[in-house]
């Protein structure tokens, strides 16, 4: 095992690695991301949640006759 020590320290010219463009590619993503989420929050404000009430109706949906049953 400690022969492959030395291996190790050296640089090898044909391993790939992300570089420049993967950090590019990476950070527009991130910014996409992040805008749509502040897209989505400013939607989801606009939003109302409550039903607006009917006249007459009763918080079940049914409507009462008029004898009582």
């Amino acid at each position: 095992m400690t022969h492959l020590v030395p291996l190790a320290k050296e640089v090898d010219d044909d391993k790939v690695t992300p570089g420049v463009l993967g950090f590019i590619v990476f950070a527009v993503m991130a910014l996409a991301v992040w805008g749509l989420m502040k897209s989505m929050n400013r939607h989801m404000g606009k939003v109302d949640f409550k039903e607006p009430e009917k006249d007459g109706a009763e918080p079940g949906g049914a409507e009462r006759d008029d004898a009582g049953k």
